[in-house]
């Protein structure tokens, strides 16, 4: 029996967050250049999309550039940014067609002015979707959203009477750039790496997480829902409670 025709729809998660890793190391693997690795892992993060658009994931967030990521060669850095470009015009058609409304996190400043107006065109026109949400992750890091979030309750706060001991969770997720999003329920990494790279760390405290070595460019439709059903088997515990996992 093929994993898609395990999967429970009644129990989906309703966000699905996904790293991508291993593009460096599959192209190396295959003798190809690293932004080969990287256009494969562009293929796949479309066959990703489209099969959790499939089954009925509400949301989906790709961890696609870190901040940490401008660290990375000149050279690197420009092929991703075209690339990024060319995928999100390429695919802005098939966005529309199936209703999926595109979003981003992270500090778009940082970004090309090209690719920044590519994407918030984008983003603009798939604004009144009403299907799966795709949200990219672009010049993101947590631990400077975190940071932003702390800036701007500042701010806000600077001109006016506060009760320090007033300030809760939620004024804080209120200042996040995942305001209006849910929190994941299921994190995947791909690559073997067993760790959370600075990746959604307040939203994912109780997120299921679901590790394995496979490689982004080689991690298809099936492993997707392998994901899903590993998650669908698990319990979910919330400190005092625990819970079968019913979204």
């Amino acid at each position: 029996m093929s994993f898609i025709e395990q999967i429970d729809k009644t129990r989906l998660p309703k966000h699905v967050a996904v790293i991508m890793d291993g593009n460096g190391r599959w192209a190396k693997k295959q003798g190809k250049d690293r932004l080969e690795g990287h256009s494969q892992g562009a293929v796949r993060a479309r066959e990703i999309v489209d099969a959790a658009n499939k089954i009925g994931v509400k949301y989906i967030t790709l961890y696609a550039f870190s901040i940490e990521n401008w660290q990375r060669p000149d050279s690197e850095v420009r092929g991703l940014m075209a690339l990024l470009s060319k995928s999100i015009v390429s695919q802005f058609a098939d966005l529309i067609k199936y209703n999926m409304r595109l979003l981003t996190i992270g500090d778009n400043s940082m970004l090309p002015a090209d690719v920044r107006e590519d994407i918030e065109d984008a983003c603009a026109k798939s604004a009144q979707n009403t299907g799966l949400n795709v949200i990219i992750a672009l010049s993101y890091g947590s631990r400077y959203e975190i940071v932003n979030a702390a800036k701007s309750l500042l701010k806000k706060y600077a001109a006016e009477p506060f009760d320090i001991d007033s300030l809760s969770e939620k004024d804080i997720a209120d200042h996040l750039y995942t305001a209006q999003i849910p929190d994941p329920e299921l994190l995947i990494r791909t690559s073997g790496e067993v760790r959370i790279s600075n990746f959604l760390l307040w939203q994912i405290s109780y997120s299921e997480l679901y590790f394995t070595d496979v490689l982004w460019p080689d991690f298809g439709e099936e492993e997707f829902y392998k994901a899903i059903v590993d998650y669908q088997h698990r319990e979910r515990r919330f400190g005092k409670t625990s819970q079968q996992i019913s979204q």
